[in-house]
């Protein structure tokens, strides 16, 4: 399975965008679920809801500082104009990647993990773990704070792929992710030592296939009890439709600044519930709600304290033969790779 070619790999659509009729349609559906986010919330602390999946795009990480792909003027895709590629998605596609891979490495020095944190919305998302509540979370994003927030690795799904290792686009072969890094963050194109083709990070493009760790959705939807959509226009395939996937009984909570798939249709589907507005206000009042707001902070002040190396660090000098030779976690996983 590929992914369709109706957006970006990582979505985050401009509220600002929306036609009058739109903000119309949000203010109704707005109105018509109030009490929504109280309705799960109650299920939850009733534990009717145990194996919890979380389906998230883009909209979880603009709170830490990641803009959208299409905010006019500062959209990731406004800083592209210049490389002049004939639509903006063109900088994921495989095949535009191979002619010219300039335009995906400019993107791709904003995106690297490193220079932005996790914000409360992927620390709620921890918390559902910490509770023993997180059946699995799916993500779009590549900027890997799902990771630096703590979520454990079998418990997350990166769909799109991410920074935390390269190959080349052409034979497969591994490459040191560091290296990528270092080539990409000085304007210089990773070659790959086997065919000389152009290396990339393991992020999915268009045309390419998802991860094989994606198909965990086949098992994970028929069981969960409670679906979280949040921060995702829906609007790229394969994955749009895992939020169809779940039984008909499952509660669907979207949290949006925008009704998106299934949510657009009126009247919502019985168990469908949705709160409109700024995603981190809203997942705030869901984490009072709950009774969890202290927890959360805490765990944030606690996981912030720690000395948390990003994803892929920069190479590090040698030490004295009497100093600890501990490697960082993504070292580790790099050479691993290679």
């Amino acid at each position: 399975m590929s992914k369709g070619s109706t957006d970006s790999v990582q979505v985050g659509l401009s509220s600002g965008s929306r036609s009058d009729q739109d903000k119309s349609s949000v203010s109704t559906a707005k109105s018509s679920t109030r009490g929504g986010l109280a309705s799960v919330a109650r299920l939850v602390k009733l534990g009717r809801c145990k194996k919890v999946v979380v389906v998230a795009g883009a909209g979880i990480s603009t709170a830490s500082g990641i803009p959208d792909f299409r905010t006019p003027g500062t959209g990731l895709y406004a800083n592209l104009e210049k490389y002049n590629i004939p639509y903006p998605e063109a900088v994921f596609n495989i095949d535009y990647f191979t002619n010219d891979p300039q335009p995906f490495f400019s993107l791709a020095k904003a995106l690297y993990p490193g220079s932005h944190r996790p914000n409360y919305i992927h620390y709620f998302i921890r918390m559902l773990h910490h509770k023993g509540l997180l059946l699995r979370m799916y993500t779009q994003n590549i900027d890997g704070l799902e990771k630096l927030c703590g979520i454990p690795d079998d418990k997350l799904v990166e769909a799109h792929g991410s920074f935390a290792t390269a190959s080349c686009h052409l034979c497969y072969t591994a490459y040191p992710a560091v290296d990528a890094k270092h080539a990409i963050m000085n304007d210089n194109v990773p070659i790959c030592t086997f065919c000389a083709a152009t290396v990339k990070p393991d992020v999915v493009f268009f045309g390419e296939d998802l991860p094989q760790k994606y198909f965990l959705h086949t098992k994970d939807f028929p069981k969960a009890d409670l679906l979280v959509i949040m921060g995702t226009s829906l609007q790229i395939e394969p994955f749009a439709s895992l939020v169809n996937t779940v039984r008909s009984t499952v509660p669907r909570l979207l949290l949006n600044r925008y009704a998106v798939g299934p949510f657009e249709r009126v009247p919502l589907r019985r168990g469908d519930h949705m709160e409109l507005g700024d995603l981190e206000d809203t997942v705030r009042r869901f984490a009072e709600m709950l009774g969890w707001s202290v927890e959360i902070e805490d765990l944030m002040r606690s996981q912030e304290t720690l000395s948390i190396s990003p994803l892929i660090s920069e190479p590090t000098p040698k030490r004295a033969a009497s100093s600890s030779s501990e490697e960082t976690d993504s070292e580790t996983d790099s050479k691993s790779s290679a």
